[in-house]
């Protein structure tokens, strides 16, 4: 027996308005953010998908100003986690602490729990780690104990790493790489973003 394989249809309406939002929203975080729209774009396209981006790129390309801006105008909350040889999987997603007062556990949640992720040189952190924060990206909820947590809603990691300082690193697995939805190598603004730049920090 064959089946209506139709598409559901929405009104041009919607559309209409999905697009004036996200031209707005380019435009208010593009007030802050000069030569890099490339980045900018991949990182509402990675959101608005529900996947998470990777970003490489020498420090200095705004690569934190730009999730950071990007919370402030969707209207989001924003965790900065820099990650560390020393970092270990509770400084992510959290942890029990014994409570004497009332001899109970209480789940104290770690900085995973925000809505845009800025995971600061991820292959800095060892492997386990890594594994902590992409198995959170892929089921969305992390578990403590015997409790799971659902993680907000919309949720977006947008990890760094730096592709000249390789000393001290831990190279993310290729099957971890595929976790995010795309990779963006961020490069220098142009000779003329640059001053656009210089002319914004210099107007009191």
């Amino acid at each position: 027996m064959s089946q209506d394989a139709r598409p559901a249809t929405y009104p041009i309406e919607v559309f209409q308005q999905t697009s004036a939002t996200l031209r707005q929203v380019l435009y208010e975080i593009k007030k802050v953010i000069v030569g890099q729209d490339l980045m900018i774009e991949r990182i509402l396209v990675a959101l608005l998908a529900r996947g998470h981006i990777l970003i490489e790129g020498v420090p200095g390309l705004a690569k934190t100003l730009a999730i950071k801006t990007t919370a402030r105008v969707i209207n989001c909350e924003f965790k900065r986690i820099q990650f560390t040889p020393d970092l270990v999987p509770a400084d992510l997603v959290g942890t029990r602490i014994y409570n004497q007062q009332t001899s109970t556990f209480e789940t104290d949640l770690g900085p995973l729990f925000a809505n845009l992720i800025l995971a600061d040189e991820i292959n800095r952190a060892p492997a386990k780690v890594q594994s902590a924060l992409l198995e959170a990206m892929q089921e969305r909820q992390v578990t403590i104990g015997k409790q799971t947590f659902r993680l907000p809603d919309p949720f977006l990691v947008m990890a760094t790493q730096n592709p000249i300082e390789t000393e001290g690193t831990y190279p993310l697995p290729e099957a971890q790489v595929d976790r995010f939805m795309m990779k963006v190598l961020v490069s220098y603004p142009s000779e003329m973003d640059e001053f656009v730049v210089v002319e914004r920090m210099t107007v009191e």
